[in-house]
């Protein structure tokens, strides 16, 4: 079953939604201290490398042309990308970043 993108929104809901984009600043802060700190893997910062390549070069699993299936595709690339890049991360790290981002540190 393919959802278009207003589909998603209900399925997801507004509310979600605007929550999602309301902490966006706060989880690109999180990912940046996280790429910066030293005590994470290499390997671990290639992750999100690879997100920005994907995102940045002209390879793609659904094309851009087909509008709304070709973002939502570079949409899910990104979120399960970085999904898995904290999953790879030390949990105890990600934890301090989480907590010095929301202390307003």
């Amino acid at each position: 079953m393919r959802l278009a993108p207003t589909g998603i929104v209900r399925q997801l809901g507004v509310k979600r939604l605007l929550q999602f984009f309301y902490h966006l600043p706060r989880f690109l802060k999180v990912f940046s201290r996280l790429v910066s700190d030293p005590r994470v893997a290499l390997r671990s910062k290639l992750v999100p490398l690879g997100i920005l390549a994907y995102w940045i070069l002209p390879v793609d699993f659904l094309p851009d042309v087909l509008l709304g299936f070709g973002q939502i595709d570079d949409l899910v690339v990104i979120l399960l990308g970085l999904r898995w890049f904290l999953r790879l991360c030390p949990a105890e790290v990600v934890q301090e970043h989480v907590k010095a981002v929301a202390a307003g540190r």
